[in-house]
């Protein structure tokens, strides 16, 4: 392996890094612009990490490792996901390893991590948070797997770059009824899973409402800093998925700098045009009360289902 890989890998990292408060700026004023308000720019994010920086952070009396790893660890989790999903190439050198379960199961981390933290905090709306967040993490992950299982039978591996490598060079798959189903589920599952309207409104603090603030209502400073970080690379490297697995076009499968570089500006311009699709979405839908959230998430498992049975049947297994 050449050092192309290497840059890829570590291009995937920086890219969800440092890309992921931009996209939440350009989401805001998407939503902005939309609702006719002017909006605080594209660059919002950034200024509110930089001035969360320079706080004094604070721990609540009572509180133990898991309150102080959470932000942290939330954030490596993402960050090792970012290098393991083929975002920009197939090839690299952790692509043998870049296997759906694996993926999925960082992700649970972080959300585990965080609902620990609530917890820790010993507060009633920490706790309240955290119970909601495994709720809904109990019906998201199954979803989240069964997805892309659904897409990786034709593949014959559960291994992520092998699976967006069959698309690349099959597209016609994505087009059937297992890939649209597993589309639709696929969608209602990162909705869940970044806590976005319809399931969750990260504007809100409203106690009836809320789910990931509550948990994180105790941090501040550098800890608040990477918590929303944390939150922030997560929306950038679903949505990533979701491109890389549904519109594959663009991404490097081979060992190229010129594939590598087209295959970072099909990224970026994926990414922004489901950001912008996403937050013009959100003006236009209502939150579902929250005892109505696991009947959604139910039905994005049984379209997830579904599409798993028809990719059995369509591939003749």
């Amino acid at each position: 392996m050449n050092g192309i890989g290497y840059v890829a890998v570590a291009g995937q990292v920086v890219v969800v890094a440092v890309g992921a408060p931009l996209l939440t700026g350009w989401m805001r004023q998407v939503r902005a612009r939309m609702e006719g308000r002017a909006g605080a720019g594209v660059l919002q994010p950034w200024r509110d990490a930089r001035k969360l920086l320079h706080k004094e952070p604070i721990t609540p009396v009572g509180t133990g490792p898991a309150f102080r790893v959470a932000p942290a660890l939330l954030v490596a989790t993402t960050a090792v996901a970012a290098a393991l999903v083929p975002l920009l190439s197939t090839d690299t050198p952790v692509s043998g390893s870049a296997d759906l379960i694996l993926v999925v199961a960082l992700i649970a981390l972080g959300t585990l991590a965080l609902a620990l933290a609530g917890l820790d905090s010993g507060t009633a709306f920490g706790g309240m948070g955290a119970s909601r967040e495994m709720t809904m993490a109990a019906l998201v992950e199954p979803t989240i797997l069964l997805s892309v299982f659904a897409l990786s039978i034709p593949a014959g591996s559960t291994n992520l770059p092998a699976i967006v490598s069959g698309a690349v060079h099959d597209p016609a798959r994505l087009a059937s009824p297992a890939g649209l189903l597993a589309t639709a589920a696929l969608a209602v599952a990162v909705l869940a899973e970044t806590g976005r309207i319809p399931v969750d409104n990260p504007s809100t603090h409203l106690e009836l409402t809320m789910i990931h603030e509550a948990m994180v209502l105790e941090y501040a400073g550098p800890d608040l800093a990477l918590v929303e970080l944390g939150a922030q690379m997560r929306l950038t490297l679903l949505l990533g998925l979701i491109a890389s697995l549904f519109a594959p076009w663009g991404i490097a499968t081979s060992a190229s700098w010129t594939a590598l570089v087209l295959a970072l500006l099909a990224f970026v311009v994926k990414v922004v045009i489901l950001g912008a699709v996403l937050a013009a979405a959100e003006v236009f839908w209502a939150k579902v009360r929250l005892f109505r959230v696991p009947e959604l998430l139910a039905g994005s498992f049984l379209l997830a289902l579904l599409a798993v049975t028809a990719s059995y049947f369509l591939s003749g297994e």
